[in-house]
């Protein structure tokens, strides 16, 4: 075991939850033991123990722990149920659990410097005087009779982090695609934006199109994200330039104007089943238009954005598109491809896609400003 061929290099950490029973009303130390008894019959001892449970643990508490699991009382951390999840490095912080690592490690202590995160979590706490709601359009919030919501969980993180800085409370009101489809686009109601997030396949892509096609006629800031920027151009192209068959070729091969495609060289990947290697994943440097709204969201001509997708915007309509009004405002340095299309405020007060995810690039402490525009957007709604 690492910890004992390097006891000065390597310590172990072990996260454990202590629940507390409401017949009995005081928290059980009894599973920690019995964990920690598994892990010595392995030959590891715990350095530290971090306790999960809804309060923090009591002096008794510790001490029992300290006994029964061969340790002291100042290593058993306690970790309460909070009300904000970033309040969490503070608690440990508190409890000096970042020195107390050090000096296991025999590192010399240097103590946290947390101060921006506090404010952090003061403007997280604070009640906000204006609040806007945000629908989202998806096509995995279902699981059974519940909703998922971690299957967006990078991007109500990113909207977060975003209301957060601006200081607007956000609800966001989710909404299955295919309900959409079924029961039409009257569901989605009048929310302040909308978003229409990542995607694969068929199942409910009508119903975003048709959430995307919504926020257009109805003037809701709009932003698509991946499948989302996709479609959006899809349910552009059927209603603005009358290609009543636009589709993408993932979805309808046989369509006439294949608005969203692969490219040639993937193709030939795809027709031998060979899906590796076909998708861009990853950072991907573009070039933004200048006197744009993609420009004056960056403040840069280069960007970069996480991509994971295989169908790309075919060029082949782009002045179909250009020619009503909506502007591929960034493209690929490498290839050339588009990543951003929008409409200008003169047409919509905010509708942006993107291909890219900028949702996996926000930081609670740095939100991502295409987060930031679109929130200050719906914020800007009647």
């Amino acid at each position: 075991m690492l910890t004992l061929k390097h006891p000065n290099d390597v310590i172990h950490i072990h996260v454990s939850y202590v629940p507390t029973p409401q017949h009995l009303g005081e928290p059980k130390t009894k599973p920690t033991q019995l964990s920690v008894r598994t892990l010595n019959s392995m030959g590891i001892q715990p350095n530290f123990i971090i306790a999960r449970s809804e309060k923090y643990l009591d002096r008794r508490r510790r001490e029992r722990f300290a006994l029964f699991c061969n340790m002291h009382a100042d290593n058993i951390i306690s970790n309460p149920d909070l009300e904000s999840v970033y309040e969490i490095p503070i608690v440990l912080q508190e409890q000096n659990l970042d020195i107390k690592i050090q000096e296991q490690l025999n590192l010399k202590p240097r103590k946290s410097d947390l101060k921006r995160w506090k404010l952090l979590v003061n403007s997280i706490k604070s009640s906000k005087k204006k609040s806007a709601t945000i629908a989202i359009v998806g096509k995995y919030f279902g699981t059974g009779d519940y909703q998922l919501r971690d299957s967006y969980a990078a991007l109500f993180d990113a909207i977060d982090h975003a209301s957060w800085k601006v200081g607007i409370q956000i609800k966001t009101h989710w909404i299955d695609a295919e309900k959409v489809e079924k029961d039409g686009v009257n569901i989605i109601g009048k929310p302040d934006g909308l978003i229409v997030p990542i995607g694969w396949g068929e199942r409910g892509a009508e119903g975003m199109i048709a959430a995307a096609g919504y926020a257009r006629e109805k003037k809701i800031p709009y932003l698509g994200l991946c499948y989302g920027m996709q479609l959006a151009a899809i349910s552009f192209a059927r209603d603005i330039l009358d290609f009543k068959d636009a589709n993408t070729t993932e979805n309808n091969p046989d369509t006439k104007h294949q608005v969203i495609h692969l490219m040639p060289a993937q193709k030939k990947f795809m027709e031998r089943r060979a899906y590796g290697g076909t998708m861009r994943l990853g950072a991907w440097k573009a070039k933004v238009k200048i006197g744009t709204r993609a420009y004056s969201i960056y403040k840069t001509e280069d960007t970069s954005e996480r991509h994971r997708h295989r169908y790309e915007f075919n060029d082949e309509f782009e002045k179909d598109f250009e020619s009503k009004g909506l502007v591929i405002s960034a493209r690929s340095t490498i290839e050339n491809l588009a990543e951003i299309i929008e409409l200008p405020e003169s047409i919509h007060p905010f509708y942006f896609g993107t291909q890219g995810h900028p949702e996996y690039k926000s930081r609670p402490l740095s939100p991502h400003p295409i987060f930031i525009a679109f929130i200050e957007a719906c914020n800007k709604t009647e």
